[in-house]
This record gives C-alpha cells, sequence and structure tokens, in this order.
C-alpha cells in the first residue's frame, strides 16, 4: 500500500502517454496509462486513481460519456486534455462533470500543475473537520462522495461538486466572493472559472431539489458570489 497518489491515462496517441507519465512520475506521482476505453473501465475494477486524465477522441468510446460515467461513479478528478478547443467542447465537458479542461498541445508541466491544485485541495475532510455534514435534513459523505436526501435516497457526487459543497458547509451564511472561490479551489481565473463555477453550482442545485429561480439553499448574490444559507452539522 501506497499514500503516492495514482494517476490514470487515457489516451490513444503512445507519444502523449509516454510524455505525461514521465512529467507525472518525475513530480513523484505513480501512473498508469490505457489506450483503449475499454482497458481503462476493466482496470477500474482493480485500481482506484486519484486522478484521471482522459482524452475525448478516443477510438472505441465516446470520451465525453465517460467523464460524465466517472464523475457519478467514482470520486477520482477528473481531467479532459483534448485537442478539442471550441468553447462549447470546454462548456459540455465542464457540465458533464470533469474538474478541468487542458487543450492540446499542452506543456507536461502545466498538467502536473493541474494535477496538484486539484489534490491539493480533497473534497474530504480537511484537518479538524468531519467527513460528514448534515444540513436542512441532508446528509453530504465526503469520504464516500454521496449526497443523502432526507428520505434516505442516495446521489453521488462528483469530486468538482463535493469541492464546492465542502466550500460551502465549511463557511455557512458566510458569502463567498469569486476571488475567494478561486483561492479555495484553484484553476486560472477569467471567464473558464467563473462559467466551471456556475456550471457545478447548477448541478449542485439540481441535486439538492432547488428551485432554479429561487433556490433556499445556495442562493446567488449577484455581483458578489454565493451564500449557503442553511446551518451545518
Amino acid at each position: 500500500m501506497t499514500d503516492t497518489p495514482l494517476i490514470a491515462i487515457l489516451d490513444d496517441e503512445p507519444e502523449i502517454r509516454r510524455l505525461l507519465s514521465a512529467a507525472l512520475e518525475d513530480a513523484g506521482f505513480r501512473t498508469q496509462s490505457f489506450a483503449r476505453a475499454t482497458e481503462f473501465e476493466a482496470a477500474l475494477r482493480r485500481i482506484t486513481p486519484d486522478a484521471c486524465l482522459i482524452d475525448l477522441g478516443l477510438p472505441d468510446r465516446d470520451g465525453l460519456a465517460l467523464v460524465h460515467r466517472l464523475a457519478t461513479e467514482s470520486g477520482a478528478a477528473i481531467i479532459i486534455i483534448s485537442g478539442r478547443a471550441q468553447v462549447q467542447d470546454r462548456v459540455t465537458g465542464l457540465e458533464l462533470g470533469a474538474d478541468d479542461y487542458i487543450i492540446k498541445p499542452f506543456e507536461p508541466a502545466e498538467v502536473v500543475a493541474r494535477i496538484r491544485a486539484r489534490l491539493r485541495r480533497p473534497a474530504q475532510t480537511p484537518r479538524g473537520s468531519s467527513s460528514t455534514v448534515r444540513f436542512a435534513g441532508w446528509t453530504a459523505d465526503f469520504d464516500r462522495y454521496l449526497l443523502i436526501a432526507p428520505d434516505g435516497r442516495e446521489t453521488p457526487l462528483s469530486h468538482a461538486e463535493a469541492e464546492v459543497l465542502r466550500m460551502f458547509t465549511d463557511n455557512p451564511r458566510r458569502l463567498i466572493t469569486r476571488s475567494q472561490m478561486l483561492e479555495t479551489l484553484g484553476g486560472a481565473a477569467g471567464d473558464s472559472f467563473d462559467r466551471a463555477m456556475d456550471v457545478r453550482i447548477s448541478r449542485l442545485r439540481t441535486k439538492l431539489g432547488e428551485d432554479p429561480k429561487n433556490p433556499r439553499l445556495i442562493k446567488t448574490i449577484y455581483g458578489a458570489g454565493y451564500i449557503f444559507l442553511a446551518e451545518t452539522g
């Protein structure tokens, strides 16, 4: 057993797999690489990666469908690496549950930095915090990446959704600005970060059964940020 984070790399280009593996292993990570989605999915039965680097242009599977499955079934951080540079592709990837989106060609050092940023801020259990938080009849289990409704129904949380919910439950009834989100969650400032936050908060509201026109728990303060209105325990 080891505490060294495991990074799964899924890309059908051998040179990219070699490049990423070398950079990540030099940075102290463990890696496993896969050329096809079927190989990767079979491996998930025996390995639990801390982060997954996913190419969208796979020969045997729709990359976006795989991202969505990982976001709903896995606690791993998901980073898309793709040659698709259109804004809509990035937005769709984030909406389906990716934590980040890197466009090819890329610098290996940038990928390493993005992964470190994601894993440096895990959703589960900061020091002095509980792994489960209760609010307004709901329970968030950050170790298992689950949102448990008042009636006991369980809904999976993606890594990205859990990060945002953890930020809110750690700061109830306080205004959280965009700059504070950036500092807490990491990333690059700009429209892409703002859009990613909007998408994740929208997904959280849906899972919490919120009325999008009049949310009770996650309130938007236009021009300022967000407030999580529930008491936590």
